[in-house]
């Protein structure tokens, strides 16, 4: 059994044996114009890739006149040949810029770097380093859903290209999916208080025993590990959106009899934090954005993230993960978020995308 290396440093005393190799949107005539331009309704390869190899870094920057771009245009990856893709998200919030707001944070597998702070669109540098192999083929696609050209598609797809690559070696996957509103049973934030019956099934003592009308963040079959999530939540209702347990089964053949395997004790508590989120972006976890300076836990658009990159949850069969929307579902907020995994493939399709008009972030 091979043992990770604790940090990346200590992986730089072995010698390399892959060469490296880079797709780009370099401009092959010599001159300056190192963009692609992504016309409406197009479906753009950026990279079609033979293998075996691994994705070790993706950089793209993007000039539009769509300030939605970020959730209008869908980011896909396909692994050795497969039909269905295993990644598809919106592009900004693959690397973790929620409500399509631009700003700059750090965490170990992403980092971004703008000018100013949470404004909506705008140009961003947009960084990914999760490893991404492959053993047959690679392709990355840009899906534009808006009724305008992207101007200039900026992007680099660093890659090494190996002679061989292990026999458990799994497939990176994300996926985005969203909730707006959350059916929570409290009425906060939706139409809810005028059901009656709403607040009889989940009962006035805000017990919960199952988790069917959690959020779900994901679900697959196969071997492979989860390795986090970041979420983009929009208050429905002032008061704090936290409580949520977060609850994931592990090897149940789609089996959720109480209690799950890993059972959490609150939002922040499972995002790494504690009373509340703060504002800051660790390695790991954190909250990467807030559109409010203060009383951020209690009104507003906020991201936060974690990520098992120490710590992942192996699956042998399959796995679900969930969390709460408030303490025992009580609250309807907006959420939504990207759960990251790797497996063995052939995975399980993902449902389908949600129109690029009910993607959009409210205001």
């Amino acid at each position: 059994m091979s043992i990770v290396p604790a940090n990346a440093l200590s992986g730089l005393t072995v010698a390399r044996d892959f060469l490296p190799a880079r797709v780009s949107s370099w401009d092959k005539t010599g001159r300056n114009r190192d963009a692609w331009p992504i016309e409406p309704g197009e479906t753009k390869v950026l990279a079609d890739i033979e293998g075996p190899g691994v994705i070790s870094h993706i950089w793209f920057t993007i000039a539009s006149p769509d300030n939605m771009y970020l959730r209008k245009l869908i980011l896909r990856m396909y692994w050795d040949g497969e039909k269905t893709p295993s990644v598809e998200t919106p592009v900004g919030d693959f690397f973790g810029l929620g409500h399509a707001r631009t700003y700059s944070y750090q965490c170990a597998p992403f980092n971004t770097s703008c000018h100013g702070h949470g404004q909506i669109g705008g140009g961003c540098a947009m960084n990914c380093w999760f490893q991404m192999p492959f053993l047959k083929n690679a392709r990355i696609e840009i899906v534009n859903e808006q009724s305008e050209p992207v101007h200039a598609f900026y992007f680099y797809v660093d890659y090494q290209k190996h002679k061989s690559l292990g026999d458990d070696v799994l497939h990176f996957h994300a996926n985005w999916r969203r909730e707006n509103p959350c059916s929570g049973w409290t009425g906060e934030g939706s139409f809810w208080m005028s059901r009656p019956w709403a607040l009889r099934e989940a009962g006035p003592d805000g017990v919960n025993l199952t988790d069917d009308k959690n959020y779900l963040i994901m679900e697959a079959k196969g071997r492979g590990h989860y390795v986090g999530v970041n979420f983009s939540i929009d208050h429905q209702a002032k008061g704090w959106w936290g409580e949520g347990d977060d609850m994931i089964f592990i090897d149940r053949d789609g089996e959720r009899t109480f209690p799950p395997d890993m059972h959490g004790t609150g939002s922040e508590d499972y995002l790494a934090q504690a009373w509340g989120m703060q504002k800051n972006a660790h390695l790991y976890n954190g909250q990467s954005w807030c559109e409010l300076e203060d009383s951020f836990n209690d009104w507003g658009k906020v991201c936060v993230y974690r990520y098992h990159i120490l710590d992942p949850i192996p699956f042998t069969k399959d796995i679900r993960v969930s969390i709460e929307h408030g303490h025992a579902n009580d609250r309807s907020d907006d959420y939504s978020s990207v759960a990251y995994w790797y497996q063995t493939e052939p995975h399980v399709p993902f449902g389908p995308m949600l129109a690029a008009e009910l993607r959009l972030p409210n205001f």
